[in-house]
């Protein structure tokens, strides 16, 4: 069960509405690094999540907190479409160079909402959950979410930057503060499952004596030619979980060209693939 008091996790207020600004913070709610993204994400964790339930219960607490940020980030698109024009004649007798809609106000927020925010991102593409990650691996999950909190904290600092609004930039420092708590959160929770040393390799349950070892912590210089590879911490020395030394090597084929077999004749294919020479013309 999901429950709500009807209240924002934090005060939204905007002194000065900004109808271009609101487009710009759909990217929070549906973009790539938004809201929906890490809520969704959380949530499918979560709910996927077997093992020691306190894991479960921190994501379940998390996922629920994004939706209050998804609500807030809302209200601060509503709130800053409150003067936007709600047609082409009316701005343009405002304003003769077109203002608001001419300089870059989301179309969809007069036609599809009526000012109000959309499951959508900056250039009105509709979120996909296709960024959405829940492996069923606790490790994998929380470096995944390491990631999904960075970039979200970077999109909120960019946002912050790109407003003189005052309510605006309290809003996205409170969002940004989160952002640095969840990111800290997650490592806590590697740390929690003994650290990343041994949570290294993920999964680490798979033996790695199966695994092809010469390879394990080898670093493949793919730059030819005499170029020097790049070095750094990854090409010499202990490598990170402890089981093994850094090296590396220069890349080279340990297989063969792959040779295909022709087309089958029911498949559609052109008279010309069907040859067994894979010249042309010289089957």
């Amino acid at each position: 069960m999901y429950y709500t008091d009807k209240k924002l996790q934090f005060p939204v207020r905007v002194e000065k509405p900004n109808a271009v600004f609101a487009r710009a913070l759909q990217q929070a709610i549906g973009g790539v690094e938004g809201e929906i993204r890490v809520a969704l994400q959380y949530f499918f964790q979560a709910w996927g999540a077997r093992g020691p339930v306190k894991y479960r219960d921190m994501l379940l607490n998390t996922a629920t907190e994004e939706l209050a940020h998804i609500e807030m980030l809302a209200t601060a698109v509503a709130l800053n479409l409150e003067n936007a024009p709600l047609s082409m004649q009316e701005e343009m007798s405002a304003d003769p160079i077109g203002g608001g809609v001419l300089n870059g106000m989301n179309f969809r927020h007069i036609l599809s909402t009526g000012l109000a925010a959309l499951p959508e991102n900056a250039n009105g593409v509709p979120f996909c959950a296709s960024h959405v990650y829940a492996s069923g691996n606790l490790a994998a999950d929380m470096m995944a979410n390491v990631t999904a909190e960075s970039s979200g904290r970077v999109l909120a600092v960019r946002l912050y930057n790109m407003t003189d609004d005052p309510g605006m930039k309290e809003m996205l420092s409170f969002l940004i503060a989160r952002d640095t708590m969840h990111q800290q959160q997650w490592l806590a929770a590697v740390e929690d499952m003994g650290g990343l040393q041994a949570s290294l390799p993920i999964p680490n349950s798979f033996p790695q004596k199966e695994e092809q070892e010469d390879f394990s912590y080898a670093f493949v210089n793919c730059l030819i030619d005499g170029v020097e590879p790049p070095e750094g911490r990854w090409s010499t020395g202990k490598s990170i979980d402890g089981k093994g030394e850094f090296a590396t090597v220069d890349a080279q084929p340990l297989g063969v060209e792959p040779t295909l077999a022709p087309p089958r004749p029911e498949g559609g294919a052109q008279v010309e693939q069907m040859l067994q020479d894979r010249t042309l013309g010289e089957a």
